[in-house]
């Protein structure tokens, strides 16, 4: 059964908002590109600089391994367990909130959206950042991955949200900097809107199909309030 609809324009008809983390809320880049680097070391693979990794920064990173690096399926997951023994102690905090951010929840709050975080980042860890730089009281949940490596895909993630939380998808709004966030806001039938203050360029966003684009945090806002301000 199709779940998408195809309007094209994000419309002010929704009432729950989701956010991806890594790239939308906050820059995690430091934190991330050296723990790969850490793990990758162990199967002695020297990077050259650090931003040869930038492409781990959003998808899940058992399917990053084996993309980026050819790793096997186990090569792929000993090395998230290498990842996470500098990550869950160090990477976690070599991060930095995105410039606005706070703001926008601030005022997405006050204009009474409900938020959420939806993102492929274990979920504990997504709790501790959101907890350490004060954001994590703006949204009524926050999901992500599994430990154990389930429910690692975005679409999963997502639907997991809806499903806990009552959400109809059709009152729901996506927004993430990766195409991995268009993909998954679409197959469970939500619209979505891409941002490229992240790691995803607009071509990858639009590719994906995404509904609109926002090139700075400041309009946001205004793309999602609009319709309902013109009413």
């Amino acid at each position: 059964m199709e779940k998408r609809r195809g309007h094209g324009n994000v419309t002010s008809r929704f009432t729950s908002i989701l956010f991806d983390l890594d790239g939308t809320l906050t820059d995690p880049k430091e934190g991330i590109t050296k723990s790969v680097e850490f793990a990758l070391n162990k199967f002695n693979i020297q990077v050259e600089h650090l931003d040869e990794l930038l492409s781990y920064i959003g998808p899940p990173l058992v399917d990053s391994f084996m993309e980026f690096h050819a790793f096997s399926a186990e090569q792929a997951q000993q090395a998230v367990v290498f990842y996470r023994e500098r990550y869950s102690s160090i990477g976690l905090f070599e991060n930095k909130v995105i410039d606005g951010i706070p703001q926008l929840l601030e005022d997405l709050k006050n204009l009474g959206y409900s938020l959420y975080v939806a993102t492929s980042k274990p979920t504990v860890f997504a709790e501790e950042i959101l907890k350490e730089y004060k954001l994590d009281s703006y949204f009524k949940h926050i999901v992500g991955s599994n430990l154990d490596g389930t429910r690692s895909k975005k679409q999963e993630v997502i639907q997991y949200v809806l499903d806990q939380n009552l959400i109809q998808p059709e009152h729901a709004l996506m927004i993430g900097d990766r195409k991995h966030d268009i993909i998954g806001a679409i197959g469970c039938g939500l619209e979505c809107l891409g941002v490229t203050f992240g790691y995803g360029s607009e071509e990858e966003l639009r590719q994906a199909g995404a509904d609109q684009i926002a090139y700075r945090v400041e309009e946001i806002s205004d793309l999602i309030t609009r319709e309902r301000c013109a009413g």
